[in-house]
């Protein structure tokens, strides 16, 4: 069997109905044992102890998730193996990489419990080598807190040791009482002088070590630990785990589901959570009061006192920030990053806009950060903006003024918008600029007025818009969305050069784009063909000089010019849409930029001349001496017969007959087969998909040309269907033709299982297809269809469905085929 067996083996479990499925698992016991040790990382002795002789067991096993099945098997309660499980390495579904066992979540504590269900005492937990010693050598301070819970009362003592410092007083009074339970009065009695005589081990709770030295003078002392307990004080496991796991630096832990904030600042308050960071496993060390700080709910003094530490720090940690810190001296000294807090905080509901927009400065930093997806944070400001009405001036003065104001928005707005005010009251855009292509997104005062601007009414839009520059035309149509009222105001006050500015985006929305299309401009097309994202049949239209309304018009010179600019070496397509125009303009720009490389890319360009502009057109043409001689003179001798066109067409008839075509394509050395179809296409030419098809079957089609062809996204399904059987091997490589026809809709999973080959790369490409998340079919249909498939040939023969997973290796058929043979072999018809 191979690497790709363990999921060739689940596939099959999976396909065949549950008896025939147990037999076959029992009739594969040694490969499937093989593929679990491999999956789970657990020997085959041990496995055999965990599943017994129930082939049933084997087979759920094979289809169950491996931290499911590590998780109750840590919950067996077997010595050997808990001690494998330790340090085993399992794969978890769907990756390549083996990760540690006791990573698991809950698998420690899972093992804990399981040795308490079973046996604690059994010797072998503590003989060398056993989970015992091993644990107290190897653990972690946040693996060892597993132990204070568990049953081994060595464990519990050898956690309290390590962990007592940072335990809550009822957490290490729970510990105590359970050691003594577990172990006895003599043993606690040991541990409490041991405890005493340490010189180097603080419990950290002065008081714990004077009810320690009561209990081990008491007759039973867990029932005294037990009285003693203050009352009223639980003390949540997954509280105790997430702050030791804070105080010992390991990253940003998540939040437990129910916080003890009172036991937080209980904690705090005895030792208090540092700031200070901790070496901590990963790549960034841990800060425990910058972990408490991003739980939601922290109290807010702890959340001033890390301000108080790193503000910066503090503003994009916390969960919540007290408003005081975004008002204070290290808000005003530019420490707390507003463009973190802000958003955040309007959307979480814990900021108020309408006091962010009177209070907090400064007010270009404010802009900058205020969400305006935010449909209460637009109606703040819009109210806010009431003042400056219709008056350009207000708006223009306003705008001056941003880059140095210090105030609030509010104050920002009621200065710009007091006519009395001793200030120079701005009356012309300042620093005016125009426009630049392709568009650039506005910075830093433009940016912070194009948003407040965006929450303006539409009346006074309308009424300042007239007065912008260039540049913030394009900032406004590209980037703010203006209603069409305000777009209209734009065009009427700036004339054709508005609409031309945001013609130079390559993000503009399809509504956009069909707004600029429908408009028929010279100055806005030639931007859209530049820098729009049109596509080739646009251009097509442009070159052709078909407007959208009806009619056609000679391609306009600002057009022509664009076409000088066109990056030849990326967008050559773009100038070959120009190719069956007729346009003499077009078409010389076309011959004076371009060398066609077929025949027939010529042929069509003199034709559609012809067509156009009469025989002059075609000599003006030639008489740039661009085109091939012999090309030339034939041309010229048709320019003088009555039916030279004909003889054109007739020519070019010939240059693309199918046969020829695929002669070009297949008489090319194989290394340079791919850049026929590449010059083929290059020139605008359509590729003979049927007559590729038919040579495909009769083996005529070389494997580089075939390759070249199926990684086109116009390749036909037919054809691809064709291909699949000798598709290349694709490993996990998203980059195969294979795995884009997938994506495009061209090929569907159910091909795969009917076509593709060999047996054991569908096998692979199948489920990746199946389990991919831009998978286009249903994964459920095609199981069954798998299942059915398997169902018809191999029936409940188990020794048909092993023959088949024997065969699957080497077989070089497809799925299909490969069931077919192998129920074929099993059955051979009389």
């Amino acid at each position: 069997m191979t690497h790709s067996s363990p999921t060739a083996l689940r596939l099959a479990l999976r396909l065949a109905d549950p008896e025939t499925a147990d037999a076959l698992a029992e009739r594969l016991r040694p490969e499937l044992m093989a593929a679990l040790t491999e999956r789970l990382g657990l020997s085959q002795e041990s496995l055999a102890g965990l599943l017994g002789p129930d082939a049933a067991a084997l087979r759920a096993a094979m289809a169950e998730e491996p931290e499911a099945f590590l998780l109750r098997a840590a919950a067996a309660g077997d010595p050997e193996v808990a001690r494998a499980l330790w340090s085993a390495q399992y794969l978890p579904s769907g990756q390549h990489r083996k990760r540690p066992v006791k990573d698991i979540p809950g698998l420690l504590d899972a093992l804990m419990a399981g040795a308490g269900a079973a046996d604690p005492t059994d010797p072998r937990w503590d003989e060398e080598g056993g989970l015992v010693p091993v644990f107290q050598e190897e653990a972690t301070p946040v693996e060892v807190v597993a132990a204070l819970t568990g049953s081994f009362p060595q464990l519990i003592s050898y956690a309290l040791g390590r962990l007592a410092p940072n335990l809550p007083l009822t957490a290490a009074l729970d510990a105590c009482t359970a050691l003594a339970h577990l172990a006895g009065g003599e043993v606690f009695r040991a541990f409490v002088r041991a405890v005493e005589g340490a010189t180097d081990l603080d419990l950290g709770h002065p008081e714990l070590l004077d009810l320690l030295r009561s209990a081990a003078g008491a007759d039973d002392p867990a029932a005294f630990l037990r009285e003693h307990r203050p009352a009223g004080a639980p003390t949540d496991p997954a509280m105790v785990r997430a702050l030791l796991r804070a105080r010992d630096g390991f990253g940003h832990q998540e939040r437990p589901e129910a916080v003890d904030w009172d036991l937080v600042r209980q904690e705090h308050a005895r030792y208090p959570f540092g700031t200070e960071p901790r070496p901590a496993r990963g790549f960034r060390p841990g800060n425990p009061l910058f972990t408490l700080i991003r739980w939601e709910g922290c109290p807010r003094e702890l959340v001033l006192e890390a301000f108080r530490t790193d503000p910066s720090a503090t503003a994009r940690s916390a969960a919540e920030l007290p408003f005081e810190t975004l008002v204070g001296p290290e808000a005003r000294a530019g420490r707390v990053p507003l463009e973190e807090v802000l958003g955040r905080g309007i959307r979480a509901g814990w900021l108020s806009a309408e006091r962010v927009l009177t209070e907090v400065t400064p007010a270009m930093e404010v802009l900058h950060a205020l969400p305006y997806d935010h449909e209460p944070t637009r109606k703040a400001i819009g109210a806010l903006l009431a003042p400056l009405g219709t008056d350009p001036v207000n708006w223009l003065t306003c705008y001056a003024r941003l880059g140095r104001a210090r105030g609030t928005v509010a104050e920002l707005i009621a200065d710009a918008a007091d006519a009395t005010s001793r200030q120079k009251r701005t009356t012309a855009w300042p620093r005016r600029l125009e426009a630049v292509f392709p568009a650039t997104a506005p910075e830093a005062s433009r940016a912070a007025f194009l948003s407040l601007f965006g929450c303006a009414s539409q009346e006074a839009q309308t009424a300042v818009v007239p007065h912008f520059d260039p540049r913030a035309v394009q900032h406004l149509l590209v980037y703010g969305d203006p209603s069409p009222a305000v777009r209209d105001a734009l065009t009427a006050a700036h004339g054709v050069a508005a609409p031309a500015s945001q013609a130079a985006c390559r993000s503009l929305t399809p509504e956009q784009l069909q707004h600029l299309l429908d408009l028929d401009a010279p100055q806005v097309d030639a931007v859209l063909f530049l820098h729009g994202h049109i596509d080739q049949r646009e251009r097509e239209r442009m070159l052709a000089g078909r407007l959208r309304g009806g009619g056609t018009r000679r391609v306009p010179d600002a057009l022509l010019r664009t076409l000088d600019e066109v990056n030849l070496g990326h967008y050559r397509h773009w100038l070959v849409a120009g190719l069956e125009s007729g346009d003499l303009g077009v078409a010389r720009k076309i011959v004076g930029r371009l060398k066609l490389q077929t025949p027939a890319a010529r042929l069509r360009l003199l034709i559609a001349v012809w067509e156009r502009n009469g025989p002059d057109g075609v000599r003006e043409i030639l008489a740039m001496d661009r085109l091939p001689v012999a090309l030339r003179r034939q041309t010229e001798r048709a320019l003088e017969a009555p039916d030279g066109l004909e003889q054109l067409r007739a020519r070019l008839a010939a240059e693309e007959d199918p046969a020829k075509l695929i002669a070009y394509l297949t008489t090319a050395p194989s290394y340079a087969a791919d850049r026929q179809a590449h010059k083929l296409a290059g020139d605008g030419i359509a590729l003979p998909w049927p007559a590729l098809i038919e040579a495909r079957r009769a083996g005529e089609l070389p494997g580089r040309l075939a390759t070249a062809l199926a990684e086109r996204p116009d390749c036909p399904r037919e054809l691809l269907l064709e291909l699949l059987p000798d598709a290349p091997a694709s490993g996990h490589d998203d980059r195969t033709w294979v795995r884009s026809a997938l994506r495009r809709g061209a090929l569907t999973p159910e091909d795969l299982l009917d076509h593709c080959g060999p047996a054991r790369e569908a096998l692979g490409r199948l489920l990746r297809a199946v389990e991919s998340p831009d998978a286009q079919a249903d994964r459920r249909g095609i199981r069954h269809r798998a299942a059915a498939l398997a169902t018809a040939h191999l029936g409940t023969d188990v020794e048909a469905w092993a023959l088949c997973l024997q065969l699957l290796p080497t077989f070089a058929g497809s799925l299909r085929e490969l069931m077919t043979t192998a129920g074929a072999l099993m059955h051979p018809a009389v």
